[in-house]
Formats: C-alpha cells, structure tokens, sequence
C-alpha cells in the first residue's frame, strides 16, 4: 500500500504546475518584455530617423537640381526671384526648358518623399514637410514665395537629442 500511494503522490505532482512554478515563468517574461519593449521601439525609431535622413537628402537635392537649371537659364527667369522653386510639387511637375529644341520638361524628382514621422497619411507627401523660403532666417523658418530648405515641423527630439527640425 504503501508504494501505490508513492507512486499516486507522482503521478499527481508530474501532472500540472505549481503555483509557484507559474509565478515564477510570468515573472521571467514580465522581466524580458519590460527589457525587449523599449528596445524595440528605439529600432524602430532609429528606422524612421533613416528615412527622414534619406528623404531630406532627396529633397534637397532636387531643390538644388532646379536652382542650378535656373543660374543656367534653363529655367526661364523673373525678376526678384530667388532662382529657387516654388513649390515642392513643382519638383516633381516639371518645369518647360526653354533651350530645349522640343520644349521638353525637365523633371527634379520622381515623388516627394513622406515624413515618416507624420501620423496623418492622407495628407498630401508635400505637405507633411516643413517649407523654408530663402528670405526667412535659419533659426526661424519661414514660408515664402520659393522653397529654399525642408525641415520637420515640431519640437521633437531625436535619438541623438537633436531636434529633427534642425536636422
């Protein structure tokens, strides 16, 4: 009698878990989600930053596409402007090269890049970037007549504790 209940008692215990066993397991995985969480939220961010990185450079590089056509005059000039487009979308649109035998456009850019740390996405790509016109000071951006810089709207800070607008 006294082996069948040994072997009873055994039987029992291999069938669950204890509680304390169970408390044990969720404290563990409480523990790595608390360390994995901010981790991944902080790769995700540094994702982002890559990509306002490479539209910023895409961006700016067209508007320096279209105020080198403009000093060589394949932009046709006006006076008082600053040679810079005015408009982001005109980048895209094209404008018509006045020394071209077919009056063909020049183009700048393909599309305009999204912020990607703007939450609305039915606002227009143009549109979720901050504009700069050449009169305006750098340290307080402006709109103006022509698009001379872009930089992202807000006060948030990125991991390197700059502001993304000052980027």
């Amino acid at each position: 009698m006294i082996g069948s209940s040994a072997a009873c008692g055994r039987r029992r215990a291999a069938a669950g878990f204890t509680l304390i066993e169970l408390l044990v397991t969720v404290a563990i995985l409480s523990v790595l989600a608390a360390v994995t969480l901010p981790l991944a939220e902080r790769t995700v961010t540094r994702a982002k930053e890559q990509e306002l990185r490479v539209a910023l450079r895409q961006i700016r590089e067209g508007i320096d596409a279209y105020k080198r056509a403009h000093d060589e005059g394949r932009i046709p000039r006006r006076v008082g402007e600053s040679g810079y487009p005015p408009s982001l979308e005109v980048l895209v649109e094209g404008v018509v090269d006045p020394k071209s035998p077919t009056r063909s456009l020049i183009r700048f850019m393909r599309r305009i890049p999204r912020n990607p740390f703007w939450t609305d996405p039915s606002t227009p790509a143009a549109r979720t970037w901050g504009r700069r016109s050449y009169e305006s000071p750098h340290d307080s951006p402006r709109e103006g007549d022509d698009v001379f810089d872009v930089y992202v709207p807000g006060e948030t800070r990125g991991l390197n504790g700059i502001a993304y607008r000052d980027w």
